[in-house]
C-alpha cells in the first residue's frame, strides 16, 4: 500500500518510527510531515496528505500530531477523506472494520511510543466488515453520501 504520513513537530519522532515499521512491512511512505521539531503549522502538513488520499494518490493516510484532533479536524474537511482519532488498538481496529476510514490520527504527547505502534498495526491489519456485512456497507454508504451531498470532490 502506499501510506501518506503527515505530522507537525509534535509528532515527528513517532512519525519516523510508524514509517520505518510501515516501510518493514513493504508499504510505501509518502511523507508530507515535518522533518524536525521546530515549531510548525499543522495544516501545511496535514492538507496536501489528505488531498493526496482524497485524489487517490495513496491508499490511506496516517498523520501524527500532538493530540490526533487537530489532524483529524483538518483531515475531515477534505471530501473523501474519512479520518478517526485512535489512542488504542481496539478502536483502531472499529475505525477500520466498521467505519472504513482512510486516515488514521495519533496523538503523540497522548500515547507513548509502545501503544502508537500497536494501534498503527491494528488500523493497518483490519479489513472492513462492509464486504461481509451489509450493515457495515449501509452505513458507511450513507457516510459517503454525506461527504458527497455538501462538497464536490477534488
Amino acid at each position: 500500500m502506499r501510506i501518506a504520513m503527515a505530522n507537525d513537530h509534535a509528532g515527528t519522532a513517532l512519525k519516523n518510527e510508524i514509517a520505518e515499521w510501515l516501510r518493514s512491512e513493504g508499504h510505501e511512505v509518502i511523507d508530507f510531515g515535518a522533518h524536525d521539531e521546530e515549531a510548525c503549522d499543522l495544516p501545511d502538513h496535514v492538507y496536501p496528505a489528505s488531498v493526496a488520499v482524497a485524489k487517490g494518490e495513496v491508499d490511506r493516510g496516517l498523520f501524527v500530531d500532538g493530540v490526533g484532533y487537530g489532524s483529524a479536524m483538518i483531515a475531515n474537511k477534505v471530501p473523501g477523506v474519512f479520518a478517526a482519532v485512535a489512542q488504542d488498538p481496539f478502536c483502531a481496529s472499529l475505525a477500520r472494520s466498521h467505519s472504513d476510514t482512510n486516515v488514521l490520527c495519533i496523538g503523540g504527547k497522548i500515547i507513548g511510543s509502545a501503544l502508537a505502534m500497536e494501534v498503527a498495526k491494528a488500523w493497518m491489519t483490519t479489513e472492513w466488515l462492509g464486504n461481509s456485512e451489509e450493515k457495515y456497507a449501509r452505513r458507511v454508504a450513507k457516510v459517503v453520501e454525506i461527504d458527497e451531498r455538501h462538497i464536490p470532490r477534488l
